[in-house]
């Protein structure tokens, strides 16, 4: 059974993209390395989301870890 996602924050976090790179975004919240994945969710049953960029430039990442288009921010920290 998978713990709750830990909110992070409830604001995108702006983050530097690069094409063709690979990142490993934080989905348990846990990370101290915010947005992405440092491997604080072992022993969670949340595995991160690896991910690779289809563009260079800012792209605004979940913060809360309850977007509905993973992982990159849709507004729902709005609503928390």
């Amino acid at each position: 059974m998978a713990d709750d996602p830990i909110i992070a924050q409830k604001a995108p976090y702006a983050f530097e993209l690069v094409q063709g790179k690979r990142y490993a975004w934080c989905r348990c919240g846990r990370s101290k390395t915010q947005p992405l994945c440092d491997g604080s969710h072992k022993g969670t049953g949340i595995d991160p989301l690896v991910f690779t960029a289809e563009s260079s430039g800012t792209a605004y990442l979940c913060g809360c870890k309850r977007t509905g288009n993973a992982p990159f921010c849709d507004g729902t920290h709005n609503d928390l």
